[in-house]
């Protein structure tokens, strides 16, 4: 078993763990960041795919009077625009209709909504505006006719998977190591009962030894599990909620314009999005036990559906291409209850008396946020300030956010001449800088022309792309490549399925057991 000597040891790639070590190479730390499964393969590849500072919860706000949500908004609502900024090509900002029924309705939502847009103060990525019913029945054709108007309001929408792998690739770039499919099976101890390090296993059965100054539990819905491993007597703190999505053939939104249903009648929130040409519906709001939480049950998936037939009567056999569910992990109190749509996504950095940092709840927004508060709390466990932060630009970025949207544009006049004149090649230049960023062209340079034709025309991912994913990206199964590298699973399942056997041949000959495509791993 070798030994390895780290400044700090993150467990778990999602969102969270995956700023964290990018924010503590950022710091000049040894990092090391391990992985059970692959980069982001639970809750943070399985989001709303929003970037949004919640306008549910700032009318649970005002509501129940709590400064707790509102903080939240707040705090969520300037991240949201970090995002935007740094990483242009995986997010952007996009309006959603917010319909009303009557004008008692639409004052209401237009002044929560104005107060929306004050939270996000010099930070605002658009104002909110009155839409009267002929304006919203032009952006969302098949809405209800019922419909009496609505507000706009905007907010940002992002490729979580591929974001959440960038900033793990960019913290390895920076000399964090990055272990996937590899599995913490005991933490140890000093005499004083104070956390050493680890030892992980791999999908081989090897074992490694990770003595590290700093520890932090970055496992999501699963924190509990190591909580616990590091000091038994510790309580539950972690509730799970299970959010599903489904997606439709029919693009119900073709003006990229989204569409909030804003109450149900278990108060529930459900969106109605733009996904890849197609439409994404989703979320329920379930708990649920984290064993399940990546499963989307037949009644969640017939709730969705129904909703959506309520606000849109003319789809009455929707064509679901695609399902997918992840589990949200909530902070229980003393005063929980089971109804985790009232229960505010704030995030707790918890300290263990043995050392264990834990980054508990959250949500995607403010993965950034955490990784700050972490920063703070592995200074209190090592005893002295880190160093100062030293930007290191996301992979596919350039120094500034302007720099970076002057050079895609160039990179893609590059881009025309390099790939195969096909029928595809506007849309498979999209795909590739919506991918890659700044990264695109080295993608598919010095490339054999065939391996560059487009294997799907639902999104136009090519050969040589499979091959950067597994030599470049650490995937390493079917599910890696086809549900999180290049998205097709996730938009559609069957078109997906078509293309395992090669893709199964390719990570063959890397050497890999591939499995089966599987959207709940």
């Amino acid at each position: 078993m070798s030994d390895h000597s780290v400044d700090l040891l993150v467990i778990g790639s999602g969102a969270s763990g995956a700023n964290i070590a990018y924010e503590a190479a950022q710091r000049g730390l040894v990092v090391a960041l391990l992985d059970a499964g692959d980069i982001g393969c639970s809750t943070s590849c399985r989001s709303t795919k929003l970037l949004h500072g919640g306008v549910r919860y700032l009318e649970l706000a005002f509501k129940t009077l709590d400064i707790s949500q509102l903080r939240l908004v707040r705090e969520a609502l300037i991240e949201r625009s970090h995002w935007l900024e740094e990483a242009p090509f995986l997010a952007h900002q996009m309006e959603l209709v917010l319909p009303s029924q009557g004008r008692l309705a639409q004052a209401y939502y237009r002044i929560g909504l104005g107060l929306y847009d004050a939270l996000s103060g010099a930070k605002s990525i658009g104002r909110s505006r009155s839409l009267s019913m002929e304006e919203v029945k032009e952006l969302l054709p098949s809405l209800k006719e019922s419909i009496g108007g609505g507000v706009a309001y905007s907010d940002g929408q992002f490729n979580d998977a591929r974001l959440n792998l960038l900033i793990a690739l960019t913290a390895e770039s920076a000399g964090t190591t990055l272990r996937t499919q590899c599995r913490v099976v005991e933490l140890e101890k000093n005499t004083d009962g104070r956390l050493s390090g680890a030892i992980s296993e791999d999908r081989y059965g090897n074992r490694e030894r990770w003595i590290a100054k700093a520890i932090v539990n970055a496992t999501g819905i699963h924190s509990d599990n190591l909580r616990q491993k590091a000091d038994p007597n510790t309580s539950k703190r972690i509730l799970t909620s299970r959010g599903v999505h489904l997606v439709l053939k029919d693009n119900l939104c073709p003006k990229g314009i989204g569409l909030l249903i804003p109450s149900t009648e278990d108060g529930r929130v459900l969106f109605v999005l733009p996904f890849f040409g197609r439409t994404q519906i989703g979320t329920t709001d379930t708990p649920c036990k984290h064993n399940s939480a990546n499963t989307p049950s037949k009644e969640e998936k017939g709730y969705l559906i129904n909703h959506l037939q309520h606000s849109f009567p003319s789809i009455q056999d929707p064509i679901v291409t695609s399902a997918w569910a992840g589990g949200r992990p909530l902070i229980k109190d003393e005063k929980m209850t089971t109804n985790s749509s009232r229960v505010v996504r704030e995030h707790e950095i918890e300290i263990l008396p043995c050392g264990l940092i834990s980054a508990m709840g959250g949500k995607w927004t403010t993965c950034r946020s955490i990784a700050f508060d972490t920063m703070r709390a592995i200074e209190k466990v090592i005893g002295h300030p880190l160093p100062k932060r030293k930007k290191i630009p996301l992979i596919g970025t350039s120094q500034s956010p302007k720099e970076t949207i002057k050079l895609l544009s160039t990179q893609r006049e590059r881009l025309r001449r390099v790939l195969p004149k096909t029928e595809l090649l506007e849309k498979q230049i999209d795909h590739l800088q919506a991918n890659y960023g700044l990264e695109a062209l080295r993608k598919v340079s010095h490339t054999r022309k065939n391996d560059l034709e487009p294997l799907s025309e639902v999104i136009p991912f090519c050969k040589v792309e499979v091959q950067k994913f597994i030599h470049e990206e650490h995937a390493s199964t079917t599910t890696d490549i086809l549900a999180r590298r290049c998205r097709l699973a996730m938009v559609d399942n069957s078109e997906a399925q078509r293309l395992v056997p090669l893709i199964q041949d390719e990570l063959m000959q890397a050497g890999f057991q591939p499995g089966a495509l599987n959207l709940e791993q």
